[in-house]
């Protein structure tokens, strides 16, 4: 972790909602006024999309699984170094996975390939990370203690599932056929890979649908947010002000010493009134940093 350069990270899996919490983190960065380097977890993929089909094959004839999830096919190491540099330096280097035409007509390349390496805009104000592995660790990495803020999206697993058969086939042109093996193939990474981040996270934002999502292969459409609550586990933080949030957010309530639960509705309500103060906590020590190095700079 960096005073001087903060990283904020929003971890979950493939169809977690990574992209709402994305959004709202946004709206508090333009409300700041904070320039952040945005960095897509996707673009630390090993392999574009048909050397991944390759991969998965090879895999298959020798009885092992491949999946996004899991070390095989992502370049750990270089996503720590990134991490690592930026909090030394706020410099590094990153590219984009071109996920649709609509992503790849600008670089006049195909979907499922990625654009070439790019330094960093220079002068920003921290680093925001979006994807799968905001928080992973391993014997040979650790990306998760180089993260200021790591706040994860953890929809029941039936939820999870149901958002993501809908937006791959939806969206990016995937049979229901081949998402739903893809979730079967990806079960042991996503056990080893993804679920352990949660228990390092700052804040877990989990969405619990209130109606039946028993079949996930069967669902037809997304429970919405008004057909859902949040529970937000707050771990390892120190005066969080739970009754200044159940007096602000209609129909809240605390379920455990660490835990609030709102309506569905209010999530996005709940994010930013949760984390603006917590961002610009990171932003006044960024601050200090800076002070405290001119300071002795000038002595």
């Amino acid at each position: 972790m960096s005073a001087k350069h903060p990283i904020i990270a929003v971890t979950g899996s493939s169809g977690a909602g990574t992209t709402t919490t994305g959004q709202a983190l946004r709206h508090i960065f333009r409300t700041l006024d904070l320039s952040a380097a945005f960095v897509e977890g996707d673009s630390f993929h090993r392999y574009s999309r048909p050397e991944m089909d390759l991969a998965i094959r090879k895999a298959q004839e020798q009885g092992r699984h491949i999946s996004y999830f899991g070390p095989e096919a992502n370049d750990f190491q270089r996503l720590e170094g990134l991490f690592k540099a930026y909090g030394e330096t706020g410099q590094g280097e990153i590219r984009r996975y071109l996920h649709s035409f609509d992503d790849a007509v600008p670089y006049n390349q195909m979907p499922g390939t990625f654009t070439p390496w790019e330094a960093l805009p220079e002068h920003t104000d921290a680093l925001f990370y979006e994807g799968l592995h905001g928080g992973v660790c391993g014997d040979s990495y650790d990306v998760a203690k180089h993260v200021d803020l790591l706040i994860g999206m953890v929809p029941i697993v039936n939820l999870e599932w149901i958002q993501k058969l809908i937006r791959d086939t939806q969206e990016r042109g995937h049979s229901r056929e081949a998402v739903t093996q893809s979730i079967v193939r990806s079960m042991e990474d996503y056990i080893h890979h993804i679920v352990p981040q949660f228990s390092r996270t700052h804040i877990n934002f989990q969405r619990v649908p209130t109606v039946d999502t028993s079949n996930p292969f069967s669902a037809k459409d997304i429970p919405s947010l008004d057909e859902s609550f949040v529970v937000i586990r707050f771990r390892g933080m120190k005066d969080v002000d739970f009754p200044y949030y159940l007096q602000m957010i209609d129909g809240a309530f605390m379920s455990r010493m660490n835990t609030l639960v709102v309506p569905g509705g209010k999530m996005v309500f709940a994010m930013e009134l949760i984390l603006m103060p917590l961002i610009e906590q990171i932003l006044d020590k960024k601050q200090s940093a800076r002070a405290q190095i001119d300071w002795l700079n000038n002595r």
